[in-house]
C-alpha cells in the first residue's frame, strides 16, 4: 500500500483519503456498475463497526466518496487531533465488510433509484450510454460508471459482491493520502499500526485495449425529448499523454463560457442550436473528446453536424488567436491555484497523480498546459478529428 502525506500547519483539519484502483474499467461486461455499488456498500458497516457514520460524527468528521471510470475515492475530513479515528475506521472496512443480504438489498435499491433518476427518467439520460457504446467495442469504457444496465445491479448477489470486494479492495490496490495539520512521522506509524496487518490480495488487473477505429460510426435513436441533440466523439490519448492537455485546451476554446466558439457562432450568430458543449472523458486509458449540441426547432442534423465539424476544422487550420489560447491557459492556472487552497483537492490530486505514475504532476501540470503551442494543437487535432475516428449519435425527438 502506498501512503502519501502533505503537512499543512495553517489548518486545524486533516483530510484522510483512500483511493482504490477500481472503477468501471475493472468490471465484467455482464456485471457492470459494481464499483459504484461498492461506493454505497462500503458505508454499510463491518462486523466490528456496524454503524460507520456515528463514530465519525462523534469526533466532528465529515465523510463521503465518489466513483470514476478508473478509481474510487473515499474521504474523511476531521479535526487533526482525531486523525487516528480515520485510520481505525478505514482500515477496518478495508479488512472486511458486513456482507448481509439486508445491506445489499438496501444499497442496491438506492443505486437502482439513482440509475432511474439519472438515466431512465430524464431527457437525454441515456446519452452517455449511447455514445460510449458506439465509440468503444471491447474496452470497459463502453459503459458509464453507473453501469450499462440497471438489471446488472438488480441481479447482483451476495456472492457477486463478495467476489468483487476481495478482488479489488486490499492494501496492494490502495493509496492512502493524509493532508493537513499532521506530524508526518507519526502518520506513517499510524499507517503501519492500522493497515500493516491487512492481507494483500495479489490484485491482477487485465484491461482489454480498444483497437484503433478505422471507419466512421453513427447511431440514430428516437425518444420523447424536447429537442433534437447530436454528439460527435473522437478517440484520443489517455491521462498521461500529450493529447490530454491539448484536447482539454481545445474543449475550452470550443465551449467554455459565453465567449466560446460554439456559443458565439452556432448559438448567437447562426441560430442553429440552443446550447452546445465540448468535453473530454479525462480517463486514464485512451478516452474521448466530444462535442454536443441541442438543435433549435426546424434545424436539421446535417446542418449542425457540418457546423460543429467546421468549428473543429478552424482549430485544425490554426484559425484562433493567441489571445484565446492564453486566456484559457490563464484560467487553467487560476483553477490550479484555487485547488491548492482546498485541502480536499490537494488530497485527491496527490492520490490521482500517484495512481497514474507521476505524483510530481501536482506541482508541474500548470507548466505542461502553458507549454502547449499552436502547432501542438493543430497537429494533434488533425490526427484525432478524422472521419475514420468519428462516432456520431443523432438523438431524435420524434
Amino acid at each position: 500500500m502506498t501512503v502519501l502525506t502533505h503537512a499543512d500547519t495553517s489548518t486545524p483539519l486533516v483530510t484522510f483519503g483512500v483511493l482504490y484502483k477500481v472503477g468501471s474499467r475493472n468490471e465484467d461486461a455482464q456485471h457492470t456498475g459494481f464499483a459504484h455499488l461498492f461506493e454505497h456498500l462500503m458505508f454499510g458497516g463491518t462486523p466490528n463497526i456496524p454503524d460507520y457514520d456515528t463514530p465519525l460524527q462523534n469526533v466532528g468528521a465529515e465523510n463521503n466518496a465518489f466513483t470514476t471510470n478508473d478509481y474510487t475515492f473515499y474521504y474523511i475530513t476531521l479535526p487533526a487531533n482525531n486523525l487516528e479515528t480515520a485510520f481505525w475506521i478505514e482500515a477496518d472496512r478495508m479488512n472486511e465488510l458486513a456482507f448481509t443480504q439486508e445491506s445489499l438489498d438496501v444499497q442496491r435499491s438506492v443505486v437502482i433509484e439513482e440509475f432511474k433518476q439519472r438515466c431512465l427518467n430524464v431527457p437525454y439520460g441515456d446519452s452517455e450510454h449511447l455514445v460510449r457504446d458506439l465509440s468503444y467495442t471491447v474496452h470497459p469504457y463502453k459503459w458509464p460508471t453507473i453501469g450499462a444496465r440497471v438489471e446488472h445491479i438488480a441481479n447482483a448477489t451476495l456472492d457477486d459482491v463478495k467476489s468483487f470486494f476481495y478482488s479489488h479492495y486490499a492494501p496492494d490496490n490502495a493509496i492512502v493520502v493524509v493532508a493537513g495539520n499532521i506530524d508526518e512521522e507519526k502518520t506513517f506509524r499510524l499507517a503501519e499500526k492500522w493497515f500493516g496487518g491487512i492481507s494483500r490480495q495479489k490484485i491482477v488487473t487485465e484491461i482489454v485495449a480498444e483497437p484503433v477505429q478505422t471507419a466512421r460510426r453513427e447511431l440514430t435513436v428516437s425518444r420523447k425529448v424536447p429537442a433534437k441533440k447530436i454528439t460527435m466523439a473522437y478517440h484520443m490519448g489517455g491521462r498521461v499523454s500529450a493529447d490530454y492537455y491539448v484536447t482539454d485546451i481545445v474543449t475550452d476554446l470550443l465551449a467554455n463560457g459565453a465567449s466560446s466558439r460554439i456559443t458565439q457562432n452556432l448559438v448567437k450568430r447562426d441560430h442553429l442550436i440552443s446550447d452546445g458543449n465540448a468535453y473530454i472523458l479525462g480517463s486514464v486509458d485512451p478516452g474521448l473528446i466530444c462535442m454536443t449540441a441541442t438543435l433549435l426547432p426546424g434545424v436539421g442534423f446535417d446542418k449542425v453536424e457540418t457546423a460543429l465539424r467546421n468549428e473543429m476544422l478552424d482549430i485544425i487550420n490554426g484559425n484562433f488567436s493567441d489571445y484565446e489560447i492564453q486566456k484559457i491557459k490563464n484560467k487553467s492556472e487560476a483553477d490550479k491555484v484555487y485547488e491548492e487552497i482546498d485541502l480536499m483537492s490537494k488530497a485527491i490530486n496527490l492520490a490521482l497523480f500517484e495512481m497514474i505514475g507521476n505524483v510530481d504532476l501536482i506541482n508541474t501540470e500548470s507548466e505542461i498546459y502553458n507549454r502547449v503551442t499552436r502547432d501542438d494543437i493543430c497537429t494533434a487535432m488533425k490526427r484525432i478529428c478524422t472521419s475514420e475516428n468519428e462516432s456520431v449519435v443523432f438523438y431524435n425527438n420524434d
